[in-house]
């Protein structure tokens, strides 16, 4: 079942440990195929150097396990109310790559210092809020994909042009097009998070880069009369 989309869902997984963006099992990639319904997950607990694409889980947009011989990932539920909530992406990954992790640790948004931050994310990446006692002990995981859709419709914040979040005192969750494009997201933002950092530490003073310029960046590539890139 759905082995086109196995072998991508475990292609985007296996870039995670590539890039640097994993340590032992500390990470997930899926993959939705619309039309179905179901989308495709790494096991839980398997480390990347053991995977194959068949390992792939097939899950439900409420998180059964239609397919697979191995449990799903125990972020299952929170790509499954992702998937339900953000109608238009096809791939989430969840990482605790250092730079990201640490900035959601301490709880802070990462602030758009520069172009390169503002080619892929439209203003400061959010920190969101950590779950109560309560939210963690109901549905631990859904609730954690519920924090970061309500959160996005209380910013009034459009998933397509901020593609990652961080939940507070947890990580990263990133989506895309598609798995690999997730995946690319999630690299990016590691990358700018370390950026955010040493900036910090050259200039304990530095303010955000000009909106302006941050307009320009962001739109040059993702806006209506975008010019970036190759047609």
């Amino acid at each position: 079942m759905l082995e086109k989309l196995k072998r991508e869902v475990y292609e985007a997984n296996m870039l995670l440990p590539e890039y640097g963006l994993v340590t032992f099992t500390w990470g997930n990639v899926s993959g939705i195929d619309r039309e179905k319904g179901l989308f495709a997950i790494k096991p839980s607990g398997v480390p990347y150097g053991d995977l194959r694409p068949d390992d792939m889980v097939i899950v439900d947009l409420d998180g059964n396990k239609v397919e697979g011989k191995l449990n799903p990932s125990s972020d299952t539920a929170t790509h499954a109310v992702l998937y339900k909530r953000f109608t238009d992406i096809g791939g989430v990954v969840h990482t605790h790559s250092q730079f990201a992790t640490s900035w959601a640790q301490a709880g802070r948004d990462i602030p758009c210092y520069g172009t390169t931050h503002a080619d892929y994310f439209y203003g400061d990446i959010p920190c969101l809020r950590v779950l109560t006692g309560a939210e963690i002990d109901e549905g631990y995981e859904k609730n954690t994909g519920i924090l970061i859709t309500e959160s996005f419709k209380d910013m009034c914040m459009a998933p397509d042009a901020m593609q990652a979040c961080l939940c507070k005192n947890h990580g990263p969750f990133c989506w895309g097009k598609n798995a690999n494009d997730a995946v690319h997201t999630a690299v990016v933002l590691e990358e700018v998070a370390k950026m955010a950092y040493h900036t910090e530490e050259i200039n304990h003073h530095v303010q955000p880069a000009p909106q302006v310029l941050q307009d320009k960046h962001y739109m040059r590539k993702h806006g209506p009369d975008a010019y970036y890139g190759q047609r």
